[in-house]
């Protein structure tokens, strides 16, 4: 378990637990949904875990890629697709830390979850006021691989929690919640309580305004697709930034929807941050 601190700012990390962070708070309220870290059984009940080396789900845990077939395996309850990626169901290792930042590293081999061997790297600086991380995911394998990558953050619902987001298009999703077609999406601003979101969208600038009652957040990334999940009956909602459209991979041109195809050494980045201030 790591801890950072900064002004009113207090990180919790898991390295064990995905590299998620279990908790961010502001003068004591949480900004995300927190847990205490010694408290937190898995990365899925986080504030917050990295996606890689895929976003969202990967369509009936196969995909085809240079004229070979792959597989995955189930992740996620009885989803029938593979979701999220690797990265945050698997334990990383520290580099390095001190008050301020941490910088944590995964090394994939290659396994029957994903077949081609990558290093990530996050690294996690708070300052105050903001709290940045940077994902990293180079390709160790002896072949290019398909490489995305993001970040599931989870915010608490509160009095007036509302989204303020500039976008142009929402991908609709068949019942699995695999996206089947896109549509026009003036932006989004609303009181989450009046929304309804699963889906991926496209026309994303790269900022985000978040505010409720308490807090006034701006959520930045350099990452340009972004998910937004308001489930109403959950005490949470995401805003979650990612570089593909949700499998892309299944897509006839999956590098066209954000995929990178990653030749072996290269190293593919994406950043995160998130300002935030007392109302």
């Amino acid at each position: 378990m790591l801890e950072l601190a900064a002004g009113e700012l207090r990180l919790a990390l898991r390295p064990d637990l995905g590299a998620s962070i279990a908790g961010l708070w502001h003068a004591g309220l949480p900004v995300m949904r927190s847990t205490e870290p010694e408290s937190l059984a898995s990365s899925r009940l986080s504030a917050c875990y990295p996606l890689a080396p895929y976003s969202n789900r990967l369509g009936f845990r196969k995909f085809r890629w240079q004229g070979r077939d792959h597989t995955t395996q189930p992740n996620f309850d009885d989803n029938p697709h593979s979701v999220h990626g690797v990265a945050w169901q698997r334990a990383w290792d520290v580099v390095s830390h001190d008050a301020q930042s941490a910088e944590l590293v995964y090394e994939h081999a290659g396994d029957a979850h994903w077949p081609f061997a990558f290093t990530a790297r996050q690294r996690f600086t708070l300052s105050p006021g903001e709290l940045k991380v940077e994902l990293s995911v180079t390709n160790r394998a002896d072949e290019a691989q398909p490489v995305g990558l993001g970040w599931h953050p989870y915010f608490p619902k509160r009095s007036r929690s509302r989204l303020h987001i500039e976008l142009t298009d929402r991908w609709e999703p068949d019942p699995t919640g695999l996206p089947t077609r896109k549509v026009p999406q003036a932006g989004i601003d609303a009181d989450i309580a009046h929304l309804d979101f699963d889906n991926c969208f496209d026309g994303w600038p790269g900022q985000a305004r978040i505010r409720d009652e308490k807090l006034r957040m701006v959520l930045r990334s350099n990452l340009r697709h972004l998910v937004v999940f308001t489930p109403q009956t959950k005490p949470y909602y995401c805003v979650e930034p990612v570089s593909h459209v949700s499998n892309a991979i299944h897509m006839a041109d999956p590098l066209a929807h954000g995929l990178v195809k990653l030749e072996p050494g290269e190293t593919v980045e994406g950043w995160m941050s998130l300002e935030v201030a007392p109302v």
